[in-house]
C-alpha cells in the first residue's frame, strides 16, 4: 500500500479536544507512515508555506498530499482513513451520495467544534487514550 498511496498532512486544531482525540486515533494506526499531523497552533504550521491562513485552517479541516495538492473539508477523511488502514470508513465518507451530507455536518461541527468539544472531548479524548494504550 505505502508504494502507491501518497503521504497525506493534516493540518488540525490542537486546542481542540475532539480533534486531538480523532488525530491521536489515527496516529495509533499510522503504521505505514502515510499520514503526518501538524498543529496549526504550533510553530511547526507555516501558513505561507501551505498557502492556507490560520483562519482558513480553523474554519476548515485541510490536508496536503505530498506533491502539494491542497484537499479540504469532507474530503479529507476518507483520503487519511485510507491511509489509517481504515477500509470500511474509507470507502464510506467517500461515497458521492454522502458528501452533501458529510460537507453539511462538517461546516456544522467545525463552526461549533469549541462547544461541541467542551461537552464531548474530554470524554472521547480519555476514551481514545484509554485505547491506545491498550493497544500499546
Amino acid at each position: 500500500m505505502a508504494n502507491d498511496i501518497q503521504k497525506l498532512t493534516l493540518y488540525y486544531d490542537g486546542a481542540c479536544p475532539l480533534c486531538q482525540a480523532e488525530i491521536l486515533f489515527l496516529s495509533g494506526r499510522n503504521q505505514e507512515g502515510l499520514l503526518e499531523f501538524i498543529d496549526i497552533n504550533s510553530d511547526r504550521y507555516d501558513p505561507l508555506e501551505v498557502g492556507v491562513s490560520c483562519e482558513q485552517a480553523l474554519a476548515m479541516m485541510y490536508g496536503q498530499y505530498a506533491d502539494g495538492e491542497l484537499i479540504h473539508g469532507a474530503a479529507v477523511f476518507p483520503e487519511a482513513y485510507r491511509r489509517a488502514n481504515l477500509p470500511f470508513l474509507a470507502w464510506l465518507f467517500s461515497r458521492s451520495v454522502l458528501q452533501p451530507i458529510l460537507q453539511f455536518a462538517y461546516q456544522l461541527f467545525a463552526k461549533n467544534r469549541h462547544a461541541i468539544s467542551q461537552a464531548l472531548g474530554p470524554s472521547v479524548l480519555r476514551l481514545v487514550k484509554a485505547r491506545s494504550k491498550n493497544a500499546s
